[in-house]
Order: structure tokens, then C-alpha cells, then sequence
């Protein structure tokens, strides 16, 4: 068997474990089993694949950068705790914590910058995307595996807070470790990454907002570097290779936008939030599978007819407006579905209301539904 074959059995035979270990109802112990994994399998390529040295004159000022983008976005991070507040730490460090997080998480974090950076040398795009999917799962088994998805809510969690962030990253870890090698993408994760379960506080703010900022890191350092660094190569090459960057490029800044779009609508931390419509109480004006788009309500003057999302027994709803009253002083909102007989049950105050519908999109919403069905079953 020669070399190249060697190598792709040796990468398809890690990824393949993985993926067993992310699917496996192994809770919180996933990344225990990653790392017990991944050690061994970074020792062998090590010691007995080939791997190129990284020339670059650039080497020690992208540790350095990588390591500025670590501490200034936890700088960020612990500064916002100020306006939104902190809670005890239950992850700080303790003896326990030791054995149980930080040393399981090093050992990941160091085995697959091994992996990678052979990986990387190699030539021949299958081992780069056998080295990417085998990293990206690696980096979602740090935090845990897919067997506590037992909701809709837990998998769009899993997708925001997880996945999304490790296919971003990874895309920026690939690019570093080819062009300067294990160091930088090493440095950088460990600060990343450990300070959550070494530091005794922790800010309480949304996760939502968290996702948002890890989304936003990853190609905020690959633009600076590139543009720090990359641009005389990029004179160097034709016209057609520019235009195809040129296309690529764009192509994913568009789906970054639209990951942020949905993430900042869905989020309900800004102005304007979207809901998906669930039910055909709304029938006519809004129907099932539509998608609404509704500014969050900040004291703003409610009218008779207005369509309000608004919070009830532990469910949100969009409903119509049909009367309003004012008894000593507060406002009592009577609210119906267009395609109801009857009003809702009682009714409800301000302190209730979500949000003011602007627009709708038809039918964007019906995969979420079926999702959700996939859960409910």
C-alpha cells in the first residue's frame, strides 16, 4: 500500500471515530474520548508521515496577532459583564476541572493542530477536507456530543453555539496553519478557549450575543492577516485567478451575512426579531410556515388592529389587537386570531407584549416546522 493510501485510510479512519463519538449518548465525557482519540493518532502522523516546514518571515508576528485576538476579544467579553453583570463560574478551576476540562481540552486543542498541520502539507484536497470535518467535530465534542439534543431548541442551540462557530474557525485555522504553521492556531485556542474554565466569574450575557461575537472573530482575524500579509501575493496572480477570489469571496460574504441576519432576528437582543408561525389561528393575514418580522417593543403606542407578539401561559403568540382598555391607569389589551370564533381567554398587559408585526415572508418557515415535527414525533 503506498504512502497516499496510507494516509487516506489513517484520516478517514479518525474522522469516522469521531463522528462515532459525537453521535454516542456519551454526554459531557465526549471530549474525554476526543482527546484519548486524538493523542495517539497526532503521535503516529508525527513520528511517520512527512510534513513540510513553514518558511514564512511572518511566523512569530501571527503568534503574536493570534494571541492580541484571543486576549482583546475576553477583554471585550469580561468589559460587556460590567453592563449586563457576572455570576459564579461553575467551570472554574478546581482539581477536578483539571482532569475533567482543561487537560482533555489541551490535549484536543494541541493533537489536532498536529493532525492539521500535516495534514495541510499533504498534496491532494482530500486530505484537507478529511483533516477539516475530523477538526471541525473535534472542536464540537469540546463542548459536548449531539445526544443531549432531545428538542428543537437544543439542536438550533447545537447549530448556533457549536457547529456554525467550528466551521468558521476551522476554515481560518486551515488557512494560518498552511501558511505558518501549529503555533499560532495553538496559542490562540488555549487562550481562546481555556479561559472559560479557569477564570472564578463568568459575564452573563445572552448566548445569542456570544454566538454572534464568535461568528464575527474568525473572519475578522482572516481579513486582517490577509490584508496585513497576503496582498502582494494576490498582485502576483492573473486575472482569472483574481476574478475567481474576487467571486468566492463575495459568495461568502453573502452567506455570512445571512448566518448574521438570521442569528440577530432570531436572537430577540435587537431591534427587530422573527417568529415562525406555527399554527393557522392567524389565517388570511398570516398563515402557517409564514415567517414574521417585528420590532421589539419599547413602550411604543399600541393601536386597535395592530398585530402584537406577545407572551401568554408560557407561549409566545401573534395575535390581533381587537380592543383596548384602560382601567386606573393601565392598559388591558384584547387580542384574537383573525381565523378564531372567539377573543383570546382574559387579557394582557404591556409588561406581555414582545413585539409590533411589520412584515411577513411567506412559507420561509415551513422547514423549521418540519424540524420541529422531526422533534415532536
Amino acid at each position: 500500500m503506498t504512502e497516499k493510501k496510507i494516509i487516506t485510510v489513517f484520516s478517514a479512519s479518525v474522522l469516522a471515530a469521531l463522528l462515532v463519538a459525537l453521535i454516542l449518548p456519551i454526554g459531557e465525557s465526549g471530549r474525554i474520548v476526543a482527546a484519548i482519540l486524538l493523542l495517539p493518532a497526532a503521535v503516529l502522523i508525527a513520528f511517520f508521515v512527512k510534513k513540510r516546514n513553514t518558511l514564512s518571515l511572518h511566523k512569530r508576528t501571527i503568534i503574536w496577532i493570534m494571541a492580541a485576538s484571543a486576549v482583546i476579544y475576553i477583554s471585550i467579553y469580561y468589559l460587556l459583564g460590567l453592563k449586563f453583570g457576572f455570576y459564579k463560574n461553575p467551570y472554574r478551576f478546581s482539581y477536578g476541572n483539571f482532569f475533567k476540562f482543561i487537560l482533555p481540552i489541551a490535549t484536543i486543542i494541541i493533537s489536532t493542530e498536529i493532525i492539521r498541520f500535516v495534514m495541510m502539507s499533504q498534496k491532494g484536497k482530500l486530505f484537507h477536507v478529511l483533516c477539516y470535518f475530523s477538526c471541525v467535530i473535534s472542536d464540537m465534542l469540546i463542548y459536548s456530543n449531539i445526544s443531549w439534543i432531545t428538542s428543537f431548541n437544543r439542536f438550533m442551540d447545537l447549530v448556533a453555539g457549536i457547529a456554525f462557530p467550528a466551521v468558521l474557525f476551522n476554515l481560518v485555522y486551515n488557512y494560518l496553519s498552511k501558511r505558518y504553521g501549529i503555533y499560532p492556531n495553538t496559542v490562540f485556542r488555549a487562550i481562546f478557549t481555556l479561559h472559560s474554565y479557569i477564570l472564578p466569574v463568568t459575564p452573563n450575557i445572552s448566548e445569542s450575543l456570544v454566538n454572534l461575537f464568535n461568528l464575527f472573530l474568525p473572519i475578522a482575524i482572516y481579513i486582517f492577516i490577509d490584508a496585513l500579509y497576503e496582498n502582494k501575493r494576490k498582485y502576483a496572480l492573473g486575472k482569472r485567478s483574481k476574478m475567481m477570489r474576487l467571486v468566492s469571496r463575495t459568495l461568502a460574504l453573502v452567506a455570512v451575512f445571512i448566518v448574521f441576519g438570521t442569528i440577530m432576528l432570531i436572537s430577540n437582543q435587537f431591534k427587530y426579531g422573527a417568529l415562525v408561525i406555527a399554527t393557522e389561528s392567524m389565517t388570511g393575514e398570516v398563515n402557517k410556515g409564514d415567517v414574521v418580522i417585528y420590532e421589539s417593543y419599547d413602550d411604543q403606542t399600541v393601536k386597535e388592529g395592530q398585530i402584537i407578539v406577545f407572551e401568554s401561559k408560557g407561549s409566545t403568540i401573534v395575535h390581533r389587537v381587537v380592543e383596548i382598555k384602560i382601567i386606573n391607569g393601565i392598559a388591558q389589551y384584547y387580542t384574537k386570531g383573525d381565523a378564531n370564533e372567539d377573543k383570546d381567554s382574559g387579557y394582557i398587559t404591556e409588561s406581555q407584549i414582545v413585539g409590533l408585526v411589520n412584515y411577513k415572508i411567506p412559507s420561509l418557515g415551513y422547514p423549521t416546522l418540519w424540524m420541529r415535527s422531526l422533534f415532536n414525533r
